[in-house]
């Protein structure tokens, strides 16, 4: 990673209660996209982003070939085939995909073929089978083909030296299946960042240890890191911390170097247990913002470590996922160049009415389609998850806001 904006940032005075396009310019003003290359096999190439223009090592198809079952033929041997004059062709060889023929066809003679086998030499056309009759040895044609009719040219789908792909493409399914049919066996791509997870608090234990009273289960480590992979991303999950800052600091000191962004779900209030603060003191590293003015996720902190980026979430899960959607993906973006994963912004139909006045920015959770947005059946409090399940947007409600009516437009976030 460049770490030269990184740089600008050391001995700025950390900015508070800002708007949240201050705290994404913030964000991405501080990083580089990492630039870093990498070689990986074909089949680990989905979603990744191409590091180079991609040019055609060989044609495609490498060979003239039938794109039919049939019979080879000469079309001059053809020019009286007819109904009322069927013509009689001695067949000399049979061709299947992949194999080949090494005879040549001579007046009046045919060679059986089938879709995608190589073409003789001397031919130049094929009668589909439907077309003719076999009788033993020989086959009747009653039509009349043109030179070049059912016929494939050799690179007829891709040329040698052709541009296929350009540098920074997303590979897709169908992007792979084109390198693959010209037998690219490895590609070029742009590193991926390497994004850990800590998640903070005494209250968190892991879902697969059974429940202690005053306990609750960690939901961020594991809906942040399935979030991640949805998008195409791997993460490292660290061990889970209490409320202790040096146990914290010291988790991150150990872990930083190999990561190129910590995001950190917890203890970034003002309460007691909210440790944040006095974690990056211990560490020496830079806040460059703290509180945003939205709501969910008001106390997101933002600091740098090591040239890394830590960007510190509420622990209430909406909040922290809210959070990680309008902050977290604009930065994965930039860090991976890959554009397709930023936030995405439309308009869209408001279905029922949401009375509750909104003095501070707010975003809560929608369901979206074909330019309508419903509102989830229960509640929407940051600390609650199961009415997220089927939504797929955030509704934007601009602070001050008395209250959103059925039917207005609204702004939302895409999921």
């Amino acid at each position: 990673m460049s770490l030269s904006k990184l740089s600008i940032w050391k001995g700025c005075i950390a900015l508070k209660n800002i708007e949240l396009e201050k705290a994404l310019e913030i964000i991405l003003d501080s990083v580089e996209s990492i630039g870093d290359i990498e070689e990986v096999e074909l089949e680990d190439g989905l979603g990744r982003i191409l590091a180079e223009d991609f040019y055609a090592p060989m044609d495609n198809p490498p060979f003239d070939r039938s794109p039919l079952d049939g019979f080879a033929l000469r079309a001059e041997d053809t020019y009286m085939a007819s109904q009322s004059n069927p013509v009689t062709f001695k067949v000399i060889d049979r061709v299947y995909a992949g194999t080949t023929s090494d005879k040549r066809l001579e007046s009046f003679e045919a060679i059986r073929i089938m879709t995608g086998g190589k073409m003789p030499l001397g031919s130049d056309c094929v009668i589909r089978l439907e077309d003719s009759l076999e009788d033993g040895e020989n086959v009747i044609i009653r039509k009349t083909l043109k030179p070049f009719e059912n016929y494939c040219y050799r690179g007829e789908d891709i040329k040698s030296g052709e541009l296929l792909l350009n540098k920074m493409t997303k590979l897709s399914a169908i992007h792979l299946g084109v390198l693959g049919s010209v037998g690219q066996d490895r590609i070029k791509v742009i590193r991926r960042p390497r994004i850990g997870i800590l998640v903070t608090g005494d209250e968190i234990i892991e879902y697969t240890s059974p429940l202690i009273d005053g306990k609750i289960y960690d939901t961020n480590g594991i809906m942040l890191g399935s979030r991640l992979r949805e998008l195409g991303f791997d993460y490292v999950k660290i061990k889970t911390q209490g409320d202790d800052p040096e146990s914290v600091g010291n988790s991150i000191v150990e872990n930083i170097d190999d990561l190129d962004l910590l995001i950190t779900t917890g203890g970034v209030s003002v309460g007691d247990k909210d440790i944040f603060h006095e974690v990056i003191d211990l560490i020496e590293a830079r806040q460059l913002f703290w509180r945003v003015k939205i709501k969910p996720g008001t106390p997101v902190m933002y600091s740098i470590f090591k040239d890394r980026p830590i960007l510190s979430l509420s622990g209430n899960p909406f909040a922290a996922l809210a959070t990680f959607e309008l902050l977290a993906r604009p930065l994965i973006g930039k860090l991976s160049l890959d554009s397709s994963i930023e936030t995405r912004r439309v308009r869209a139909r408001l279905l029922r009415e949401f009375k509750k006045i909104s003095k501070n920015r707010r975003f809560i959770r929608g369901i979206y389609r074909d330019g309508d947005i419903d509102l989830p059946e229960g509640g929407h409090s940051s600390g609650m998850l199961l009415s997220m399940k089927d939504c797929n947007a955030l509704i934007d409600i601009e602070a001050g806001n008395k209250g959103l009516k059925k039917f207005e437009e609204v702004g939302i976030v895409l999921l």
